[in-house]
């Protein structure tokens, strides 16, 4: 298990829920539109935001911003160890840097210090295309081991000055060279990881790559909080971690909504009557999975787990629970006799 750490009121690590951040793609100075961009965030799940500062108006406006919101904010920093210093007493809740790209030690000891006083964690960020030059020789690119030695480097530095409240990420736009890295760090040190698949595209490819990168991570056991991050309106990030957060296993929260894909034994038009389903799904809130099966072959027994499901015949249907039968209905009834069904389970 891995250490603990508290970013703002959301516990990190050491066994807690793996927590869904974003990223704001807001000018951070602009404090009305990066605020908005973070309620519309939170209203869709987000437990934890990121917002880039660049320069100083941007470090000044992290206080404006947390006081109108009501998740952990993280300040984005690269390069000038002084934003990190503003930050941090503008009260942000966690630190992003690469240690580094700072400057020297006494920069990183500043930064250290800073974090320590205010009781802030620091997030070392590691990415494949930023490795130190030695490294990038060592290994000939890339690699897994350059992407957790460069992070584990970074965490000795902090630890040298008495700091470790850390959280660790190692992202790199390749689905296996990221996840070896997570493998050969969680392996290596006790800190929580921030999982992720950078520079991930648009949600079409993007989405696929994390659910790979992330998910296998996390059926693995590694993984303490995570961003999907994809080239899309930052809310369609927290649907996919939602999804692949469910997908593997670490949160029951919402129906789990399980269809067959369809074949020629289907007698029924499925996939629409799967997208209706889905779509009336969309405000439920209990733990349940749904099943939506084209034929007696796919029906209550392959689906016996779901705890209410339907499934299609000529000219009607089942309505079965837990892989018992409850009743047969019109095709044309289905769907709202489901709906009903739903209802009735606690």
């Amino acid at each position: 298990m891995t250490k603990q750490i508290l970013v703002g009121g959301v516990p990190v690590g050491g066994g807690a829920p793996v927590s869904i951040q974003s990223m704001c793609n807001t000018k951070t100075d602009d404090v009305p539109a990066t605020v908005d961009q973070i309620h519309r965030l939170e209203a869709a799940g987000c437990e934890i935001v990121r917002v880039a500062v660049p320069d100083m108006a941007a470090a000044k406006a992290i206080g404006a911003i947390k006081s109108h919101i009501h998740i952990p904010l993280v300040a984005d920093i690269h390069f000038d160890y002084k934003l990190a210093l503003e930050c941090a007493a503008q009260g942000a809740d966690k630190i992003r840097i690469n240690p580094g790209n700072i400057g020297g030690e006494d920069r990183v000891k500043a930064v250290a210090d800073a974090c320590r006083a205010g009781k802030i964690p620091i997030r070392i960020g590691v990415n494949g295309g930023s490795l130190e030059k030695a490294l990038l020789k060592k290994y000939g690119g890339a690699t897994p081991e350059a992407l957790a030695e460069s992070a584990l480097g970074h965490a000795a530095l902090l630890e040298k000055f008495d700091f470790t409240d850390i959280c660790i990420s190692v992202k790199c736009s390749s689905v296996p060279v990221t996840m070896g890295a997570y493998r050969l760090l969680s392996e290596r040190c006790p800190y929580p990881l921030h999982l992720g698949v950078t520079e991930a595209g648009t949600p079409a490819m993007g989405i696929i790559k994390s659910a790979m990168g992330i998910g296998g991570l996390l059926c693995l056991g590694i993984g303490d909080t995570l961003r999907v991050t994809l080239t899309a309106d930052p809310v369609e990030e927290i649907a996919a971690a939602k999804r692949i957060l469910r997908a593997a296993g670490c949160r029951q929260e919402g129906p789990n909504l399980i269809a067959c894909p369809t074949c020629g034994r289907t007698n029924i038009d499925l996939i629409p009557m799967a997208q209706e389903v889905e779509r009336r799904l969309a405000g439920c809130t209990k733990p349940i999975t749904v099943a939506v099966m084209g034929c007696a072959v796919n029906g209550p027994g392959e689906a016996a787990a779901a705890d209410v499901g339907i499934a299609g015949g000529r000219g009607e249907g089942l309505i079965f629970a837990k892989g018992e039968i409850l009743r047969k209905v019109p095709q044309e009834r289905l769907v709202d006799e489901l709906m009903a069904e739903i209802d009735r389970l606690p």
